[in-house]
């Protein structure tokens, strides 16, 4: 366990697919996550690690979404942040924008993500019609998380260098690739993009990149090192993927491996890991 006494996890998701399908879980492999995941079946498990507030973040490219998502935040304790979805390519974003921030919850509205991970198009990201987009997340003074892949990395440098003004948030480490062990070429893209200031990064969704029924702390290691190294603590922060961790670890356990990880940071370090750099980027809600 962090030596802090405040967590945050700057990353989980929830879902009922009674009320929305997730199209995204196909394949036997993801079989488990084809359930309904709630906040009150996360909860307990947050609060057993000592985790006092949340980032709840968005999992689908679909409209009404991000209001459920904000107006569970204003229900719960647990939430203190969103990150929702809206169409970056809309010639309305800006309208739209405002009118998630005025919705019920909507003070909780702290960035935008989009699954660029799925995008055909390698550079999605610094096409015109995204770059306005990303821009008008900027003047609405949210933030913007990149879900992307390794070879993604050198675009998300470039739409980060474009738009300085707005803070990139990168999910995941950028998903190296740990499993494999090639992780070359990721960790020279991961330092290009981590030399631009309006760049941090989630220590986040590592276990479902290692080998799902063997993974140990130690695959992930080298990643997390290279990622301290190159984003420092103070632009780095601890995220659960959860649920979508439970295919290959359980909530404590991904804890645990965290702090396993951070365990020789100093303790201002380490409070910024577990919860200074969320609570900044985020301008999480009291």
């Amino acid at each position: 366990m962090s030596t802090t006494p405040y967590i945050v996890d700057a990353h989980h998701h929830v879902w009922d697919l009674g009320v929305r399908d997730q199209d995204w879980i196909t394949g036997p492999e993801l079989a488990p996550l084809r359930r309904d995941f709630t906040l009150a079946d996360l909860t307990p498990l947050a609060r057993r690690e000592g985790v006092r507030a949340s980032v709840a973040v968005q999992t689908v490219a679909v409209a009404d979404e991000t209001p459920e998502l904000l107006a569970l935040a204003a229900e719960r304790d647990l939430v203190r942040a969103v990150v929702g979805w809206t169409d970056l390519t809309a010639p309305d974003v800006v309208q739209e924008l405002a009118r998630l921030r005025g919705l019920p919850g909507g003070r909780y509205l702290a960035g935008i993500r989009h699954q660029v991970q799925g995008e055909p198009d390698p550079d999605w990201l610094t096409r015109p019609d995204v770059l306005n987009g990303l821009r008008a997340v900027a003047a609405a003074g949210l933030a913007y998380d990149l879900i992307v892949l390794p070879q993604q990395l050198p675009a998300a440098r470039r739409a980060a260098a474009a738009v300085p003004e707005l803070t990139f948030v990168l999910d995941h480490l950028g998903k190296p690739p740990i499993a494999s062990g090639v992780i070359g070429a990721w960790q020279r893209d991961l330092l290009r993009l981590a030399e631009l200031p309006n760049v941090v990064c989630k220590l986040s969704g590592l276990v479902t990149e290692a080998d799902w029924s063997r993974w140990s702390t130690e695959d992930l290691r080298v990643c997390t090192e290279t990622a301290l190294d190159a984003f420092s603590p103070d632009r780095l922060m601890f995220g659960s993927d959860w649920p979508v961790c439970t295919l290959a670890a359980s909530y404590g356990d991904v804890v645990a491996s965290a702090a396993d990880l951070t365990r020789g940071l100093s303790p201002s370090e380490q409070t910024a890991v577990w919860s200074g750099t969320a609570t900044r980027v985020y301008a999480l809600a009291d």
